[in-house]
């Protein structure tokens, strides 16, 4: 299943125009969007919040002009009232197609125009009126595709009602990976992919997810991306033709103090520094990584971080099905956890800022406690867990995500707090024939 966005040659080209058609197995599946777009607004109806509003919550990373990127990002508020309407700035991707709900209602879809003013809560949609037992209303929005972005010029409500700061919740995690994290050619995209299922599926969790198709770890053009995550991931914007179009060569540092540090890190990335067009060696791929897991321990002292080994797809040898290069580089990514957790590492740390490029060692009082751990993937997907594009299918990202979920869990003890909320739109599949 994929979300056909009019991308050009392997994801990376954007051309103008978004497109809400879902392709499901090559066959366009029904949607039924809602057209959510003014064709007339009038100020002196609503009462109006600007973007820098402190009632409203930005999640994942947004620049100084309000504009959304990576995969999955979003806002949230609480409102009074039945209705709310936002007023997008230029810098929207035409016809994007985000997620926005009520509570813990079912994500409801639509496109967005540039520049234009959406009617997205009024006394028409469902749920507007119930009250509980989520109080008060509370409303969420994410884009759901890694490439395309909105920007906030606004927030309205109806006349005499207002917004509510809504209390973050006491987790945070945050995904360092590319195409597998961000989310291509599931359904609906980042909204889909199993780095959302996992942050959105622990429940009561703040998540971000730091992912974009192509990416290698490595600081080199990997499938049109001009820089790696080793240096992007300091940075608010992503690798994005629109990111060059917005910043040019002097895109935004990411200032880390907007949002609290994350407990968990779970980093999926090295399947395109694998590649052979990527020209990638072992050692410039495990550099790279030492330096993101460096990054993420100078940002985030506190934080525990998750490798977790590469899946590389399946191919059909006679009878069954085995894993394409099933070594991944594991013993490398192995040895590279057991040295962060040694005792030459965690007596004197390095630290490293992709922005400056300085690697920093670090004087400690005492030893540091381990804080990388290994995630093995192998066994929890099976060939027709990965679809034709060599990416997982929806089913195959619920797996990944459950694994993971349990994993935590049972390591850091964060209990499971999604308690019946919708994460993957559009999943209820059953059989109501039980005499075949």
């Amino acid at each position: 299943m994929l979300s056909l966005s009019k991308l050009a040659v392997l994801g990376l080209g954007l051309i103008s125009q978004a497109s809400a058609v879902i392709l499901q197995n090559g066959q366009v599946r029904e949607t039924n969007f809602p057209n959510t777009r003014l064709d007339s607004f009038s100020p002196s109806s609503y009462r109006t919040y600007p973007a820098n509003a402190s009632e409203i919550s930005y999640k994942g990373r947004w620049d100084s002009k309000y504009v959304s990127w990576w995969s999955a990002p979003g806002i949230k508020f609480g409102y009074t009232g039945q209705t709310v309407a936002i007023t997008f700035g230029n810098l929207t991707t035409d016809r994007v197609l985000v997620g926005y709900r009520i509570g813990g209602l079912d994500w409801i879809f639509t496109n967005i125009t540039a520049g234009a003013t959406h009617l997205l809560v009024s006394p028409e949609t469902p749920g507007s009126s119930l009250t509980g037992p989520i109080n008060p209303w509370t409303f969420e929005l994410r884009v759901s595709n890694w490439a395309y972005g909105i920007q906030i010029d606004s927030v309205h409500v109806a006349k005499g009602e207002k917004l509510i700061k809504i209390p973050e919740h006491g987790r945070r995690i945050e995904v360092i990976g590319d195409s597998l994290s961000a989310g291509m050619y599931t359904t609906y995209e980042g909204l889909t992919s199993w780095a959302y299922g996992l942050g959105a599926g622990l429940g009561n969790t703040e998540y971000s997810v730091t992912g974009y198709p192509g990416i290698c770890a490595a600081d080199q053009d990997c499938w049109g991306n001009p820089r790696g995550q080793v240096h992007q991931w300091f940075y608010t914007s992503d690798t994005s033709w629109r990111a060059s179009q917005i910043w040019g060569d002097n895109p935004e540092p990411w200032d880390f103090s907007k949002q609290p540090a994350a407990d968990i890190v779970v980093i999926n990335i090295g399947t395109n520094d694998h590649n052979q067009h990527n020209n990638v060696s072992t050692e410039a791929y495990i550099d790279a990584l030492g330096k993101i897991i460096q990054g993420v321990h100078g940002k985030w002292p506190k934080a525990q971080v998750i490798v977790m080994s590469l899946w590389l797809g399946f191919y059909q040898q006679g009878n069954t099905y085995l894993p394409n290069a099933p070594e991944g580089w594991v013993k490398e990514i192995q040895d590279l956890v057991k040295y962060f957790n040694s005792d030459k590492y965690l007596s004197q740390p390095v630290i490293y800022d992709g922005v400056t490029k300085k690697s920093t060692k670090l004087r400690v009082k005492r030893k540091e406690s381990p804080f990388v751990h290994w995630f093995n993937t192998k066994g929890i997907l099976q060939h027709n867990d990965i679809g034709p594009q060599w990416h997982p299918t929806d089913v195959g990202a619920i797996k990944v995500a459950s694994h993971l979920q349990q994993f935590i869990r049972i390591k850091f003890g964060w209990e499971l707090e999604a308690t019946g909320p919708e994460v993957w739109h559009e999943t209820l599949y059953w059989n109501d024939e039980s005499g075949y």
